[in-house]
């Protein structure tokens, strides 16, 4: 067969098109999400080592190879940048724990994974320095348990739903939202104790075995059907 035949029966490659250019604009706003992320990476890094209030803005800034400048044209001040870091590793912790819950069935398994992922948490440096030492002195308790609820409340309503569902009892949402905040609470206060333990996996290991010991109980309650107390059944007109 001829060439010019054999050519008519091969489709044409389509012309990949031209990628535009990045505007300058997008350039520039790739260069302040980098410059953030810097300062950031560095807080993270002094505030970890150092505390809140031996880090400087100049080693933070010098550290991230930026000027102070920057540095003020994406955070208010010392505060402010304290707040974007604590943030950040409230959310990581957050995402380490809801992976932990990913696929559990069983809502006994599920709160141990979740329990277990926590505990976890509060035992890396970052977090006990960041989050349990300085968070609540630097924020302030309210913004402190604001931001602390925002990222892994969540989580806990997660795991006290499932463990709650799991009986024949009807609670409704406001009673669902009173089981968790009191977990919630109890939990933050084991945290507390695991991070600023002179040996935190010891510390670790009692917080687990208290809560497995609570949530037999709760299983032991399901398996045999006890009722719950009236009060704590919804009302119903």
């Amino acid at each position: 067969m001829a060439k010019a035949s054999v050519s008519k029966l091969v489709p044409k490659v389509p012309k990949v098109p031209k990628v535009p250019s990045v505007p300058g604009a997008t350039r520039r706003a790739a260069y302040s999400a980098s410059t953030k992320r810097a300062l950031i990476d560095v807080a993270e890094e002094r505030f970890t080592e150092s505390g809140y209030a031996a880090a400087s803005l100049d080693a933070i800034v010098a550290g991230a190879r930026v000027t102070k400048g920057a540095l003020y044209h994406h955070f208010s001040g010392k505060q402010a940048l304290f707040e974007a870091v604590f943030e950040r590793v409230e959310n990581d912790a957050a995402r380490r724990i809801q992976q932990a819950l990913k696929g559990q069935k069983d809502p006994w398994n599920k709160a141990l994974a979740g329990l277990r992922a926590f505990l976890a948490v509060v035992q890396e440096p970052r977090y006990r320095r960041i989050v349990i030492q300085e968070g609540p002195a630097v924020l302030g308790y309210e913004r402190f348990r604001e931001q602390e609820e925002r990222s892994t409340f969540a989580n806990v309503l997660d795991i006290v739903r499932s463990v709650l569902q799991a009986g024949d009892w009807e609670l409704d949402e406001p009673m669902m939202q009173t089981y968790a905040r009191i977990f919630f609470g109890a939990m933050s206060s084991a945290g507390e104790s695991v991070a600023t333990a002179s040996d935190p996996e010891e510390a670790a290991d009692r917080v687990e075995a208290a809560i497995a010991f609570l949530l037999q109980g709760v299983q032991l309650m399901v398996e045999t059907g006890v009722e719950l107390p009236t009060a704590l059944l919804p009302v119903r007109d």
